[in-house]
């Protein structure tokens, strides 16, 4: 790593964004329907022309012939047993870095960092980041029982699933899933920052109705309705609940078809080029950090110490300055109103440019690619474009529970020395911030308090079960489960004048094995 640290220095290597392409399919008739490699492809081809938009005459008409660095986000729509190589096939191009990205939402963005340090090292002249999802049409399909005749499948693929992470207690009780473990961090957040359960219900129904408009700009967007608060928060027959506190459209939603493409490379090539300066948006940097990927092994869930490290850092990298344009990760509504706390920002600042994973749409692992689309577009379209004020867009992505963390700076302007740097990981920051982690147990029967709880629906909008995370008398920590027909405990899990965080209650094994719970008062 010593050569790439010396060669940051070069300002003729200074990375940087010069083509973003997008495109959403909407035809819902799966035999128009295209494969996640062709949109893949489109997305690159589109990148090629916003980069070329405006350059000299001929000066790259094939500057997708010069990748010599590709990384793919993972794809689960139509898993391939090599998407690269059929990418590369396609666009009959052999670059010398070629990579298939690990799942997790924050990929993207990790992605886009190590490509600009190979352009900054040197080992790079133009690299491409992209993925695409086609889940609408293999879910239409699918349904009607029709055959896609696309590229071969891997039929033998495995793709990560939260079982496959989750401690064995969670697999047992069922709390699996991403939209059932967020809602435990959304209630002890809730209770930690003194909310009623109503008030952070409002919260999220605002920040959410934020980001609906976001999407109704953007034409991209699968979903282009600018929805209400109320909209949003109330249950009903079209938003119905899913896990308390989320509502259907709280949620992300992955049932789309949307690829995106970025390109990046050096000034001096973006110049060789003849790309307008007005055009070039800059890399500064970004930092990463993980969180304990077992959920049930962190010491509490009324903070994301990862996520603080990582947003603190790239508030450092702008000299603690404001952003101009945000794009916050939006899964579930506790990760940006956890983000926007870190980075001090109003409640009704604005955290997507996007449009958000539920409005936008969620294509799995490469919402962030669209991200860096909009952000792109966003800085380029800055009223003030020069070197005396310079835009900054932040960048920030999130994978797995909370789980896996990344941030960048993008900007108008160069970044000043030092800013670029190939070890990016505030990891001991975060490891710093945390406690201990309190034991599990499987076999406490007696007195407990609430730790944090959530409530899983079925299909019809009712009950399923509910879950209760508690901690015992000597600091233990458990899971435990509350039966659909035990309406009262629902009810005391659901009210929205008062947190059931904090309040005391039992356990007792039943004869599935699990501890269930009651409230004692």
């Amino acid at each position: 790593m010593e050569h790439r640290t010396r060669t940051h220095t070069d300002p003729a290597r200074t990375p940087l964004i010069i083509g973003v392409g997008e495109i959403t399919w909407r035809d819902k008739d799966p035999a128009h329907g295209l494969e996640p490699i062709a949109l893949m492809e489109a997305a690159l081809r589109a990148a090629q022309e916003d980069a070329l938009a405006g350059a000299r005459p001929h000066a790259g008409t094939a500057l997708l012939q010069g990748i010599d660095a590709l990384d793919v986000v993972c794809e689960h729509s139509w898993p391939y047993a090599d998407a690269p190589a059929l990418l590369c096939e396609r666009l009959h191009i052999r670059p010398r870095h070629r990579a298939y990205a690990a799942a997790g939402g924050e990929s993207p963005v990790r992605l886009l960092h190590e490509a600009a340090l190979r352009i900054a090292a040197g080992e790079s002249a133009v690299a491409a980041v992209v993925g695409a999802e086609s889940s609408h049409t293999v879910a239409t399909a699918t349904k009607a029982g029709l055959s896609l005749p696309w590229s071969p499948k891997d039929t033998g693929a495995r793709l990560l699933r939260g079982a496959d992470i989750c401690h064995p207690q969670a697999v047992r009780h069922g709390v699996v899933a991403p939209v059932n473990v967020y809602p435990f961090y959304e209630n002890a957040l809730a209770s930690a920052w003194g909310q009623s359960p109503a008030q952070a219900l409002q919260e999220s129904a605002l920040l959410w109705s934020s980001m609906s408009q976001a999407a109704a700009r953007n034409p991209h967007a699968w979903q282009r309705q600018a929805l209400g608060p109320d909209d949003i928060a109330t249950p009903s027959e079209r938003n119905r609940l899913i896990a308390w506190p989320y509502t259907l459209r709280m949620v992300a939603n992955p049932l789309v078809n949307m690829g995106a493409a970025v390109l990046l490379t050096s000034l001096e090539m973006a110049l060789e080029l003849g790309i307008s300066p007005d055009r070039m948006v800059h890399v500064w940097g970004g930092a990463s950090a993980q969180e304990p990927r077992d959920y049930l092994a962190r010491d509490h869930y009324g903070h994301a110490p990862a996520q603080e490290a990582v947003l603190e850092e790239a508030q450092r990298l702008v000299d603690g300055k404001p952003f101009d344009l945000l794009e916050l990760y939006s899964c579930f509504p506790v990760v940006p109103k956890m983000a926007r706390r870190t980075l001090g920002l109003p409640a009704n600042a604005p955290v997507s440019a996007t449009g958000g994973l539920s409005f936008f749409g969620a294509p799995l692992n490469n919402y962030m690619t669209h991200a860096v689309a909009a952000l792109v577009r966003g800085l380029r379209q800055a009223p003030e474009h020069t070197a005396n004020a310079p835009q900054h867009a932040l960048l920030y992505g999130q994978g797995e529970f909370v789980t896996k963390h990344h941030a960048m700076v993008l900007s108008t302007q160069p970044p000043p020395p030092g800013r670029l740097r190939p070890d990016h990981s505030v990891q001991v920051q975060a490891d710093q911030r945390r406690g201990p982690v309190p034991p599990l147990t499987d076999q406490h029967e007696g007195p407990a308090t609430v730790e944090t709880h959530t409530v899983v629906y079925g299909r019809e909008g009712q009950p399923d079960f509910g879950i209760v995370i508690a901690r015992t008398p000597d600091g233990q920590r458990l899971m435990s489960r509350v039966t659909a027909t035990d309406t009262a405990t629902l009810a005391r899990l659901t009210a929205l004048d008062r947190s059931p965080v904090g309040q005391p209650g039992t356990t007792s094994l039943d004869d599935d094995g699990r501890l269930h719970w009651r409230f004692t008062a």
